[in-house]
């Protein structure tokens, strides 16, 4: 994909550059990783592929853990948008909303439920499992954000909503990639069930 800015389109893989993406509107040169702000997982390193335990694969998945550096001075909150860029829609459909994170250095634990959570793309105020078909590789692409003003957004709010009272105040921004492939249908997860 193209019509990424350069600042942000080096950080990205080709298959995760999707003009759509909430940072390309938001974020710019002067905030991308200012004063050393980065997101990362302890779950897995940037464009490392996700663990089907935080996707639709395994029937108890949850959120991945997210973590993050101090963001620029003067930051008041921090919001998290994921979304699936990989090609095929106007608008990458929003995996999970998140706000009302202290502007600090912090992080969320492996399922932990957000201060604040808007609707995803299935209209659930969650993590929205990722769920590709079987062979296809969806890219996933975790964008963080440092605001110099709190959000009085209510919960439950959409994408359009918290990207609209976002702009104009980031301080700071940051992405981490993380793509999935479709893996079959785990058949034998009963087999050493004993029902005897």
């Amino acid at each position: 994909m193209t019509d990424l800015p350069d600042w942000l389109a080096s950080k990205l893989p080709a298959a995760a550059r999707h003009p759509g993406l909430a940072i390309a509107s938001l974020g710019d040169a002067k905030t991308f990783a200012k004063g050393g702000f980065v997101l990362t997982s302890p779950a897995f390193d940037a464009g490392e592929e996700l663990d089907p335990c935080f996707t639709a694969k395994e029937e108890d998945a949850v959120a991945p853990p997210l973590e993050w550096t101090a963001p620029p001075p003067g930051s008041q909150e921090l919001i998290v948008i994921v979304e699936d860029a990989t090609e095929g829609s106007a608008t990458p459909p929003a995996q999970w909303l998140v706000w009302g994170l202290a502007g600090q250095r912090g992080k969320l634990l492996e399922g932990e439920i957000p201060p604040r959570a808007g609707k995803n793309a299935h209209g659930n105020s969650e993590w929205l499992l990722p769920d590709p078909p079987e062979g296809e590789t969806r890219h996933y692409v975790f964008q963080i954000f440092a605001t110099d003003l709190p959000l009085t957004l209510m919960p439950g709010a959409s994408r359009e909503e918290l990207i609209a009272s976002i702009k104009g105040f980031v301080t700071g921004c940051n992405v981490l990639y993380a793509p999935f492939t479709g893996t079959p249908a785990d058949e034998d997860a009963f087999e050493d069930e004993d029902f005897d």
